[in-house]
């Protein structure tokens, strides 16, 4: 009896326990923290409650990573906060506050001013590696604008100093009788006509669960990278594709797998290689990074009613130029990333574009690809590719709203050729 009683006692004490570790742990999700945070304007002011963020006393938002030590730094727009209870708002001169005693909504996107030291320690060392190896002889010599430039100045700078022609027949060690029945003979702005309103479907993982599909076959045109999948992903990507860019190596190393599946079989293909830095086109022709010729040339003889472009190298290290211009550090002295590619070849073909999940919304992930499961955040922050610095281009680039970015992954760019110069 006494052993029974004492059992009673103990279950007592632990359940006053629990009850009391229970409005602890309530009372600490209950709290915020009250920062002060700079806006992209520098006339605004924003002081509003961060919820469940560790925020230490720098003026931007920082965020862990769950698996990682890496820190990525966001920026908050005043003109797209949205609360979701009604707060008590005072406008005070130029600063607009929120009553801290009540909650607030905060929108978390990429700030266009990440710098690499908010990558990890990891990724800085591969960042440096990367640097010092220069596999592609970079010597670069252009100037570094002290400032930003103005978004504007900046889309003169893509349409007036790119060259988005792909490969043609007049071009060097293609102008041959064996060259002449592969290449295209309408030019690829002929082939597509003038296209609207775009779409870049980025293969992140974070377009998972996004639910954007509908939204993405609304477009006019559907751009998509190397084998990324609609089959089965339809709900969250979409299934309307009207161009596919390849890298090299997709071309190479699955070769058999390119001719015979027929995601790559529906509509315009364009491949890009890897030359040297402003090797001219025979340079590269002898030395391809991926000795993909004669792939494309069994595809074109599998395949030859079907539009397949070769890219011209000229284009990638012309696009790496200005964004080494405009980043305050020296970046990866590698080709910039399929993705940024894409991204200028539809600003270039169509009048507006919608890029998904290049800027990571809230469903960020260290997931790389939505049809894979393979882990690495190097995915979204980059270390071959200088994708960090193409992220705050894209960022600054932007016409639409944060909150569109934090909800849908989805920045809006300006096609090229609306741009006054």
């Amino acid at each position: 009896m006494v052993h029974v009683n004492l059992f009673k006692k103990w279950m007592y004490v632990l359940l006053a326990f629990l009850i009391v570790l229970s409005i602890c742990v309530w009372k600490e999700t209950r709290k915020g923290y009250y920062v002060s945070l700079k806006v992209e304007s520098s006339t605004k002011q924003v002081h509003m409650i961060l919820w469940k963020w560790n925020i230490p006393k720098q003026g931007n938002i920082q965020h862990k990573a769950d698996n990682d030590s890496s820190t990525v730094f966001w920026s908050t727009k005043a003109s797209h906060i949205k609360t979701k209870e009604k707060n008590s708002v005072t406008q005070t001169g130029s600063n607009l506050v929120t009553n801290p005693q009540k909650p607030a909504g905060s929108v978390k996107v990429w700030n266009k001013d990440t710098s690499s030291k908010n990558l990890s320690p990891r990724l800085q060392k591969v960042r440096k590696n990367y640097l010092a190896m220069n596999k592609y002889y970079v010597n670069y010599t252009g100037r570094r604008n002290a400032a930003k430039l103005s978004p504007e100045k900046l889309l003169c700078q893509l349409r007036e100093r790119l060259d988005f022609h792909m490969i043609q027949a007049s071009d060097g060690p293609f102008n041959t009788s064996e060259w002449e029945t592969y290449l295209p003979r309408r030019n690829i702005s002929m082939e597509l006509g003038q296209l609207g309103q775009c779409a870049v479907v980025s293969s992140a993982g974070s377009m998972k669960s996004s639910y954007l599909g509908p939204e993405i076959d609304s477009h006019n045109a559907v751009l998509r990278f190397n084998g990324a999948p609609t089959k089965g992903f339809q709900v969250d990507v979409g299934v309307k594709t009207t161009i596919r860019l390849l890298n090299s190596q997709i071309l190479t190393v699955e070769e058999q797998k390119v001719i015979t599946d027929p995601q790559y079989n529906t509509g315009t293909l364009i491949v890009w290689d890897p030359a040297p830095y402003h090797a001219d086109i025979h340079e590269w022709y002898r030395k391809p990074d991926y000795s993909f010729f004669s792939s494309y040339k069994k595809y074109r003889d599998t395949h030859p009613e079907q539009p397949f472009y070769i890219l011209n190298p000229y284009l990638q290290w012309q696009l790496w130029d200005i964004l080494q211009e405009n980043s305050p550090e020296d970046i990866q002295p590698n080709p910039p990333s399929s993705g940024m590619l894409g991204i200028v070849i539809m600003m270039h073909l169509c009048d507006k574009v919608d890029v998904y999940e290049f800027l990571p919304s809230k469903r960020q992930t260290d997931v790389c690809h939505y049809f894979q499961k393979f882990f690495d955040q190097a995915c979204t922050m980059g270390a071959y590719h200088p994708l960090l610095f193409e992220k705050n281009m894209v960022k600054h680039l932007n016409q639409g709203t944060d909150e569109d970015i934090y909800l849908h992954g989805k920045v809006t760019l300006s096609g090229l050729r609306n741009v006054q110069c």
